[in-house]
């Protein structure tokens, strides 16, 4: 009794187990069909075609446009400061005061000189009229008047280098007073009162405009010759210049554009490059001397140009493609041969058309011949733009993976 009222428990059993695992199965196979019916979950945007700017950028660094070092013009302890390191200031104002004393008596000293050589000249001048009366008289020589009027031109050239001795005298008396030779930010450079001061050996304080700046940098002859060509070739239209901007070392685009004012006259012989100068306008101080910035040209523009995000291109060895979706609802690649980069995007000059829709989301698991099920996004939606790819390269969620797995 026993043991077959065990075989009955044991079957009991053995039949509920199956039931279970055949419920297991019909489910999972269930989901499999379900998730195969749903597809890949990818994100696909249709093929831009429209005319793309080529943009070019270089290496450079911010130089103020007009930039000093202010020295003294005599020599001198300075007893006085009138500004300190930082500070703007406006074209004559003063900056600092030499000790003048020595200065003062030096003037005093040629003004006493001056006077002296006037008083000669006019005694002799005196004379001279006097005698030129008596040689009209016959009372006197002839000679005796050459005399005295060689006498009164020697004077009078004494009293003239006199003159110019007050002259320089009080150039350098005024010169004990440093102004501000152009209107500007002055450095933290500057010097302490009591510094002695060597005429033009001595810097003072550096002086620079901040508004407008230079943005300078170097580009090799063949981008030299480019940019001619192109310059050239829009020598007729009414937009002709080559754009300049700037992208600042936090990645931030300064919203000034600029253009090119200077080109050097020679390549450098130990670099091979070309400098240039481009001119932009700092009204609010943003930009800085000795701020490292690259300058983005912008001149060559593609017409109707196919474009696909830089995110859809895959290589495997030598060979680029994108995933694109078919006709048939699934995912097919297509070889394509790409051409320079714009900002999020790379020109395609074979292998698409503007038709097509490439998927950019989705991409780290699928293969060719998927069911897809494709969400159509914008450009603007996954932040691509002819400036820059703001959003992290194919943000796939884990969704996404288990969907490509199965």
């Amino acid at each position: 009794m026993f043991f077959s009222k065990n075989k009955k428990t044991r079957a009991l059993l053995i039949g509920i187990s199956l039931a279970v695992s055949a419920s297991f199965v019909v489910a999972g196979c269930g989901n499999k069909q379900q998730a195969q019916q749903q597809g890949v979950q990818v994100k696909a945007m249709q093929v831009l075609q429209q005319d793309a700017p080529l943009t070019s950028e270089f290496a450079g660094q911010i130089v103020g446009k007009d930039e000093v070092k202010v020295q003294s013009k005599v020599s001198g302890n300075i007893v006085e400061k009138y500004v300190k390191g930082g500070e703007y200031v406006q074209a004559g104002q003063p900056l600092y005061k030499i000790d003048s004393r020595q200065y003062e008596s030096a003037v005093l000293q040629a003004q006493a000189n001056l006077a002296q050589s006037e008083a000669t000249l006019s005694n002799a001048e005196t004379d001279l009229s006097r005698y030129q009366q008596l040689l009209n008289s016959q009372a006197i020589a002839e000679q005796t008047v050459a005399t005295q009027q060689a006498n009164v031109n020697a004077y009078g050239a004494a009293a003239a280098a006199n003159e110019a001795l007050l002259h320089k005298a009080q150039q350098d008396l005024d010169d004990t007073l440093i102004c501000a030779p152009l209107s500007g930010q002055l450095g933290v450079d500057d010097v302490a009162v009591g510094t002695f001061a060597a005429a033009g050996n001595t810097s003072l304080v550096t002086i620079g405009s901040s508004n407008p700046v230079y943005a300078q940098f170097s580009i090799s002859e063949a981008e030299f010759l480019k940019f001619k060509k192109i310059q050239q070739m829009q020598s007729g239209s009414s937009d002709s210049a080559i754009h300049a901007s700037l992208r600042l070392s936090d990645g931030t685009i300064y919203p000034l554009d600029g253009k090119i004012v200077q080109t050097d006259r020679a390549l450098a012989q130990n670099t091979g490059t070309l400098t240039i100068k481009a001119l932009f306008q700092n009204p609010n101080g943003l930009l800085l001397p000795g701020m490292f910035a690259r300058v983005r040209l912008t001149g060559e523009t593609v017409p109707n140009a196919i474009l696909v995000p830089q995110r859809a291109i895959q290589q495997v060895l030598d060979k680029t493609f994108v995933m694109v979706v078919g006709s048939d609802g699934k995912s097919e690649a297509r070889t394509v041969v790409l051409g320079p980069q714009v900002g999020s995007y790379y020109i395609v000059k074979s292998g698409l058309s503007a038709s097509d829709t490439v998927i950019v989301e989705g991409l780290s698991s699928l293969t060719e011949g998927k069911d897809l099920h494709v969400t159509m996004v914008t450009p603007e939606e996954m932040g691509f733009s002819f400036d820059e790819d703001t959003t992290p390269f194919d943000t796939m969620t884990s969704s996404d993976a288990n969907s490509g797995n199965n």
